[in-house]
């Protein structure tokens, strides 16, 4: 242990071990004093398809530290983090022993957790490493930052919007087993200016209850075995590793030939799911549907080329595939 009265900031721990990833068109290095810390980059970002965009890529640092093991009731959930921000940092806290501090500026993060969050490692990747890889990437790249799916064919994407509950997961699962290529299921990260979309295809959550529609026996088997975890709305979802399953994870970033707001509503002609949302309908809900996105620096111009390619809405048909058909035509200029 270091000695804390010669060292109270631990400032001269320097970490023990280094990791690189090609992450959202950045190239990003995780350094930690913990190899199980560092497990966790792993599983999180090995294998994933190395996208890049047309900018030139800075290296971001992001550091590791594990602090001991907080005295918590087992399988307690961990708090939900707080966000805030001031002196040029963004921070992400859930308590003494789990936060993270970034300082977009110096393109760098501090990432500290505590030993057993490693037996919560759902928690420990999205909410603090996630939290920071995206963030970091997101202020130092001038990328929009998107709550939803996209998948495409060919280098074109399609990104897809909605409510929570909508089915834009199980869409886009289905748009992964029907031939499409899969860029992303909950995050997607834009560049304004050109509309290029990159994200991170390492997992997909869907809930089992939707999977009765899948009828490949490989696929099922997939969905089947693996892990379950649980959100903080109570929902349990499968948690499938996409570099494991069947189907294309997207290999570059696509650019986007539109939107597509993904509806719970059936659709009254099952023929014609897919429509034109009006302008004015399409400005708000956007905005509405994107309420931290639309704050952010690029919005205006990425929102701008967004509804000159097109915003639709998708309501459902007898079986996903009929709305994955809908996609092929939208990607192919048919609709």
């Amino acid at each position: 242990m270091p000695d804390t009265d010669a060292d109270p900031f631990r400032e001269r721990s320097a970490p023990a071990f280094s990791v690189r990833k090609a992450i959202l068109g950045a190239d990003f290095r995780f350094d930690s004093a913990s190899a199980a810390l560092l497990q966790v980059v792993e599983t999180a970002y090995a294998g994933l398809p190395p996208h890049r965009l047309p900018v030139t890529a800075p290296e971001l640092h992001i550091e590791l530290r594990l602090l001991p093991r907080r005295a918590a009731p087992p399988g307690a959930e961990p708090l939900p983090v707080r966000t805030q921000s001031g002196a040029g940092l963004l921070c992400g806290v859930m308590d003494a022993s789990n936060y993270v501090v970034l300082a977009p500026a110096q393109r760098q993060a501090l990432v500290v957790t505590s030993e057993d969050m490693l037996d919560q490692p759902y928690h420990l990747r999205y909410e603090l490493v996630e939290f920071a890889v995206f963030t970091l990437a997101t202020r130092v790249l001038g990328l929009v930052p998107l709550h939803g799916a996209c998948v495409g064919r060919q280098g074109r994407g399609v990104l897809l919007l909605g409510e929570s509950g909508a089915g834009k997961s199980t869409l886009a699962l289905h748009s992964l087993l029907h031939g499409l290529d899969f860029l992303a299921e909950d995050a997607v990260f834009v560049q304004p200016d050109t509309l290029l979309a990159t994200g991170v295809a390492n997992y997909l959550h869907v809930q089992a209850d939707t999977l009765h529609h899948v009828g490949d026996q490989v696929a099922r088997h997939w969905l089947d075995c693996s892990p379950r975890i649980h959100r903080r709305s109570g929902v349990e979802k499968c948690e499938a590793d996409l570099r494991q399953g069947p189907g294309k994870l997207a290999a570059a970033p696509l650019d986007l030939v539109g939107a597509v707001f993904v509806s719970a509503e059936e659709a009254g002609d099952a023929d014609v799911l897919l429509g034109p949302v009006r302008l004015g309908d399409a400005v708000a809900r956007l905005r509405a549907n994107q309420s931290y996105a639309a704050t952010q620096p690029g919005w205006d111009r990425f929102e701008q080329q967004l509804i000159r390619r097109g915003v639709h809405e998708l309501r459902r048909g007898h079986h996903p595939r009929d709305a994955v058909a809908a996609l092929h035509g939208l990607l192919d200029g048919v609709h």
